[in-house]
């Protein structure tokens, strides 16, 4: 099932008409014990889901916030009242995360950019250069670098789950090994900032401080005075 199946209506547009991509943003239901499980310790299991909800929700608003044609959630998990009206649910298909999002790609017509629920600290303005009326001009691919090295974003002209499968994922090395997929096929890439992932309570500081007006800001500093007094 492709998410124009999904939404009813396939997609078309004149020839020469500039697209707005698909915006798809990667992630779990924030449940305890199944979401930021590196936060434990400091913080407890259902704390953790608490940071993971407000990362989702901030990551969901920048997504609407942004010019894109359709927006969709992948998720693992059921939606709750966390869910903004505005977004598309679609079920992450099973397997490894290369698989899912492969599988997430290809469940799209036309360019496409997929970012996850871990860079609460995305905005609008951070994903302008890919999902502006100028973003496939002479560019294949857009790729976000993550300070651990891995990849917050990735979009693609013309989504080829092949151009993700079998991408040794979760290491320091993913950023790399995923761009090189990219430039080894011949598409041209373009870099969008670095940002830093929410994986540890280092991170999870560090990302509240640089994004202090987000609700993941807000749910951090009420849980730091209750961990740390």
């Amino acid at each position: 099932m492709t998410y124009d199946d999904v939404a009813g209506a396939p997609f078309a547009r004149p020839a020469g008409t500039p697209v707005e991509p698909t915006l798809l943003v990667i992630a779990k239901s924030p449940a305890p014990g199944r979401v930021k499980t590196r936060l434990t310790p400091p913080f407890t299991p259902g704390e953790a889901a608490r940071l993971a909800e407000a990362s989702l929700v901030d990551t969901l608003r920048a997504a609407l916030a942004t010019p894109a044609r359709r927006r969709v959630l992948v998720l693992d998990g059921a939606p709750g009242p966390w869910l903004p009206d505005g977004i598309e649910v679609v079920a992450q298909c099973a397997g490894g995360l290369d698989e899912r999002l492969a599988a997430a790609f290809a469940g799209c017509a036309g360019p496409a950019v997929l970012i996850g629920m871990d860079t609460p600290q995305v905005t609008p303005s951070l994903l302008a250069p890919a999902l502006g009326a100028d973003a496939w001009r002479d560019c294949d691919a857009w790729f976000g670098p993550a300070h651990d090295g891995g990849f917050w974003a990735l979009g693609l002209a013309a989504p080829d789950p092949e151009l993700l499968r079998g991408v040794p994922m979760s290491t320091p090395h993913t950023g790399a090994a995923q761009r090189a997929r990219l430039t080894s096929a011949g598409l041209r890439v373009r870099d969008l900032a670095v940002l830093r992932d929410v994986d540890t309570a280092d991170d999870a500081a560090l990302v509240a401080a640089a994004a202090p007006d987000g609700r993941f800001a807000a749910e951090h500093a009420r849980l730091t005075r209750a961990v740390r007094p």
